[in-house]
């Protein structure tokens, strides 16, 4: 079997986040496949989305996959050896809706399950998965139930990512340092 690498790359928006994702994927050898997660819903969110796939590689292959992404990992990884995910952000925002009306816990569970799910499908491929997300918790506690939500979903979303992750890389203001190398590593406590 070959060698996988899970990365998540992560920073606020416009923050440098998904440009180096792209250089660090046209960086790796072998089949690139770019799998977006966004739903186009007026002309600002086309001009983005027209924007990436200018940057992009066209060898690269474009799976357009707002949700079920588990479904669609046996495909995605016997085509692939080096998928970029941008990003699980958008994705867990339409994972989000799709599941409204659920319990907060079951709905956050149920978001956790189906990211280790995908995180393992490529670690059992041996593809390389490149994953994006916004760091979502350096603002306001928001006052909405949703936004809340949604903040929070995000924030255990990329504790998991991280956590999984070879690599973890944060940008900001364009300029990006891995952090997974750097982290603190506390003794454990024994009671």
């Amino acid at each position: 079997m070959e060698t996988s690498n899970i990365i998540l790359v992560t920073g606020g928006a416009r923050s440098g986040k998904s440009a180096f994702a792209e250089r660090y994927a046209a960086a790796l050898p072998g089949r690139h496949a770019y799998v977006a997660t966004a739903r186009i819903f007026d002309e600002e969110m086309a001009r983005r989305i027209a924007a990436h796939r200018r940057r992009r590689p066209s060898s690269w292959q474009t799976w357009e996959i707002p949700e079920d992404l588990p479904g669609t990992m046996e495909r995605l990884c016997r085509s692939s050896d080096v998928v970029l995910v941008d990003c699980l952000t958008l994705y867990f925002s339409n994972y989000l809706f799709a599941h409204d009306g659920e319990a907060d816990e079951v709905l956050i569970d149920g978001a956790l399950a189906e990211l280790k799910t995908v995180m393992a499908a490529f670690r059992q491929a041996g593809v390389t998965a490149i994953f994006v997300t916004n760091e979502l918790g350096c603002g306001i506690v928001p006052m909405e139930h949703v936004s809340r939500l949604y903040r929070d979903l995000i924030g255990k979303i990329n504790q998991a990512a991280a956590a999984e992750a070879d690599e973890v890389y944060l940008s900001v203001c364009g300029i990006t340092t891995e952090l997974k190398q750097r982290a603190v590593r506390l003794p454990e406590v024994k009671r």
